[in-house]
């Protein structure tokens, strides 16, 4: 089988675990027999090929207002405009046509359309090519694709979003198949009864991560390391996670790894002057979970499965979440972690008090960690299953 993959980016341009995630699909299919190829966007220029590891990769200019995947946030009237645009950008097909003329794939797999819109859609439709659509993300519900406003998630569409996606819905109807890499984010686009005609799967995304030894046991009044690893943004929960561990009187330190827009680093950088806090910056993931003694992921939005979870549990590291999206699916309550609630702000600096006074408990949640989440970890049966997918769904259009 011959299949055309399409992404916003694809390697080495890494925005998210999207793109990682994509990357080792692709690549593994490859490895299996079948000819991959991926479309992907650049900021300008002519519709480009190169081989990228092995796979053929063409990277087609973005016609929009301005380039996206950049640190510094564009101005109000730009962005506005940049999403009207991005409704159904139309100016985007050619490249997807140019693309599957030439290339003739038996199937595409889209994943995030950010930049590329739902557009494409029907340019592929056009061409009587079957379509797989993966869930990584809310952007089909959502310009901003997390539903976030106000420092809260969104409990439903706000009206800007509706208006912006007001033909999503109708349009998903040409998707052959739709994948969720959570059961959660597949639920929240049925809550919106997108994709009535697709057949539905939930695959979870996957790193390849080698057993490690477990660590030491903890032993009582020995320094607690709490560590963060990702983007730096108030849909995170950061703050939230400061102002916890600022009021807790214990032996322990915070470290905050990755990066985000300048002015709020330096913001978060000022609220934790002062305390045992450290911004370490972007750092290679293996060696912080080395560092660490809890990971927690405090995100305020509904993260659509919670990748970081997954790796810190993966080294043998317990997790404390925020009980929301498919953070719930992989942190389980009192066995390979511990779960909070935003609504209740304290619940998360006592957690984290919990697992320092309580050696035992914490010492449990590190043997269960890894075994917790041991199926998801095969790269193997992450492909084995997008392999089902593609297959069914290209034998289910032929019958």
């Amino acid at each position: 089988m011959k299949i055309l993959y399409i992404n916003a980016l694809y390697s080495p341009f890494i925005q998210g675990g999207a793109e990682i995630s994509l990357k080792a699909i692709a690549e593994g299919m490859q490895a299996t027999g079948h000819e991959v190829v991926v479309l992907s966007l650049k900021p300008n220029g002519v519709l480009s090929m190169d081989q990228v590891d092995g796979v053929k990769v063409y990277r087609a200019a973005l016609k929009n207002v301005y380039w996206p995947f950049e640190k510094t946030r564009a101005g109000k009237m730009d962005r506005m405009l940049w999403h009207v645009r991005d409704r159904y950008n139309t100016a985007m097909k050619q490249a997807v046509k140019v693309v599957l003329e030439r290339e003739k794939p038996d199937i595409v797999s889209c994943h995030n359309l950010v930049g590329w819109s739902v557009a494409i859609w029907d340019e592929i439709k056009s061409a009587h090519i079957p379509i797989v659509q993966v869930l990584h993300d809310l952007y089909l519900l959502c310009p901003n694709s997390d539903m976030f406003k106000g420092n809260a998630s969104c409990d439903k569409q706000c009206f800007s979003c509706a208006l912006l996606r007001q033909k999503h819905k109708k349009l998903s109807t040409q998707v052959d198949a739709v994948v969720g890499i959570s059961k959660f984010i597949l639920g929240r686009f049925e809550q919106y009864q997108y994709f009535n005609k697709a057949k539905r799967y939930v695959i979870y995304n996957t790193r390849e991560i080698p057993q490690t030894p477990l660590p030491p046991p903890r032993i009582d009044g020995s320094t607690f390391t709490v560590g963060y690893i990702g983007t730096l943004a108030e849909k995170k929960g950061i703050e939230w996670l400061i102002d916890q561990f600022q009021r807790l009187s214990i032996k322990a330190q915070l470290l905050i790894a990755g990066g985000g827009k300048k002015d709020y680093e330096l913001f978060l950088q000022a609220k934790a002057r002062g305390t045992n806090i450290s911004f370490i910056g972007y750092t290679n993931p293996e060696a912080f979970y080395k560092t660490i003694d809890v990971l927690v992921v405090p995100s305020l939005w509904q993260e659509p499965l919670g990748m970081v979870a997954i790796e810190a549990l993966a080294y043998h590291v317990p997790v404390i979440a925020n009980a929301v999206g498919g953070l719930q699916e992989t942190v389980k309550d009192g066995f390979n972690g511990l779960l909070c609630t935003h609504e209740k702000n304290s619940s998360l600096g006592d957690a984290i008090q919990r697992l320092y006074d309580n050696p035992l408990l914490y010492n449990t949640l590190v043997k269960n960690a890894r075994l917790s989440v041991q199926v998801i970890l095969s790269k193997q049966r992450m492909i084995n299953e997008y392999s089902n997918v593609l297959n069914e769904t290209i034998h289910g259009n032929k019958g």
